[in-house]
């Protein structure tokens, strides 16, 4: 039996699972927040049982320790040599990763170089490695890249009809995001279909949809950086590129402030004008407010049309998985997905069966007469860390 750590690291935070493997139990989860502001806040997690405390966070570092400190305090270890290994979430791995790899001193540098694909992101994770390499030296880490999965996309998939010589000179081609996750449907999709034809949907805050053959991604829609794709909630997705132009000419606002504006206040916030929660928009669905009516069109014919893209690229499709926080929790959102695929595809779902896969439940939806069968899956990106630990380590 081995312990170890599944962390992703953020620029204020630290989330972390401990695993007892191979069993794959979870023995406690937990995250440091607020990491370098004046109050910091620790929540950990064991049993059923839920320990939080405000206390100041000045660094990664001291939340390293603050969770080091909780697994002692709790008996999750006995000594600190009971943790063999510690697998961290890397965002942007590039096109140099498409692996999990062990970290050393020739990864970590390709990691650092990647830094301009993904500035809140890769240097963030790096922080959050060196903090416990600073604090275990004697245990071995290894990254794992929600680009790396993609990696089997072909040339056409993932070339942008821009200047070749931005991909040559800038690596500015699709990466996509959310890897881990599409691999995890991918693998647990296999128990609902004979078929070899999957299009998972990985819908949260953030989402993204892949094509998959073979338990290969051929296609996916995040691009360049996460706020390609789909409409998200604070995300534009996919928009002609013109719109960033015009808005900067006629507002006079920096491409930077217009960048930072289709990030963080557009998607279901910018169109409803209330919130980026699918909850919130679909209680003002229900109060009648026409705006958050239209933010759910827009939001499940998005949806749809990649979905109708990738059964083309696929040739057909055997299973449709939705999956993360809405794609698991919101029937509304997947019954208006799947209606408007009905026509062409041939999608049904049944809304009673629908209707119960909510709060971790793991069923198919479709109707026995659908052509294609659809089901929600739970995902767990961090037992995936957890694997790779193992299997890269040799535990």
């Amino acid at each position: 039996m081995s312990k170890v750590l599944a962390v992703n690291a953020g620029s204020s935070s630290l989330k972390f699972k401990l695993y007892e493997m191979p069993q794959e139990k979870v023995i406690c989860s937990g995250i440091a927040e607020r990491i370098g502001l004046e109050m910091g806040n620790f929540v950990f997690k064991m049993n059923d049982q839920k320990f939080e405390h405000e206390t100041p966070i000045k660094d990664h570092q001291v939340a390293v320790q603050l969770l080091l400190d909780a697994l002692m305090e709790h008996k999750c270890i006995e000594h600190l040599s009971d943790i063999q290994g510690i697998g961290h979430r890397i965002v942007q791995g590039g096109p140099y990763f498409n692996d999990s790899v062990i970290l050393d001193e020739k990864s970590e540098g390709l990691i650092e170089s990647l830094i301009p694909l993904a500035p809140l992101h890769n240097k963030a994770h790096l922080i959050g490695y060196r903090a416990f390499k600073a604090i275990l030296p004697q245990v071995r880490n290894i990254a794992v890249f929600d680009t790396a999965f993609h990696q089997t996309m072909e040339p056409e998939d993932y070339m942008y009809a821009c200047k070749y010589e931005y991909y040559e000179k800038y690596m500015i081609r699709r990466y996509g995001a959310h890897g881990t996750s599409h691999k995890y449907l991918s693998e647990v999709g296999k128990k609902y279909t004979n078929g070899n034809k999957m299009i998972t949907c990985h819908i949260g805050s953030g989402a993204s949809l892949s094509a998959i053959k073979d338990g290969k991604c051929v296609a996916t829609s995040m691009g360049l950086t996460p706020l390609a794709g789909i409409m998200m909630g604070t995300r534009t997705g996919d928009i002609d590129a013109s719109v960033m132009n015009h808005i900067c000419t006629m507002t006079n606002r920096t491409c930077e402030e217009v960048y930072q504006e289709f990030n963080k206040q557009s998607g279901l916030l910018g169109i409803s004008g209330i919130s980026p929660d699918t909850r919130d928009i679909e209680a003002g669905i229900k109060e009648g407010n026409e705006r958050c009516i239209l933010a759910y069109k827009m939001y499940a014919r998005r949806i749809a049309d990649y979905i109708g893209q990738y059964y083309v690229r696929l040739g057909g499709c055997d299973l449709i998985i939705f999956s993360a926080g809405v794609g698991e929790n919101s029937p509304l959102v997947r019954s208006n997905v799947c209606k408007n695929l009905e026509e062409a595809l041939g999608v049904k779902i049944d809304e009673d069966l629908n209707n119960k896969a909510i709060h971790g439940a793991e069923m198919l939806i479709s109707s026995k007469d659908s052509k294609i069968k659809v089901c929600v899956i739970p995902t767990d990106e961090e037992v995936m860390i957890a694997r790779d630990i193992v299997r890269l380590l040799n535990l």
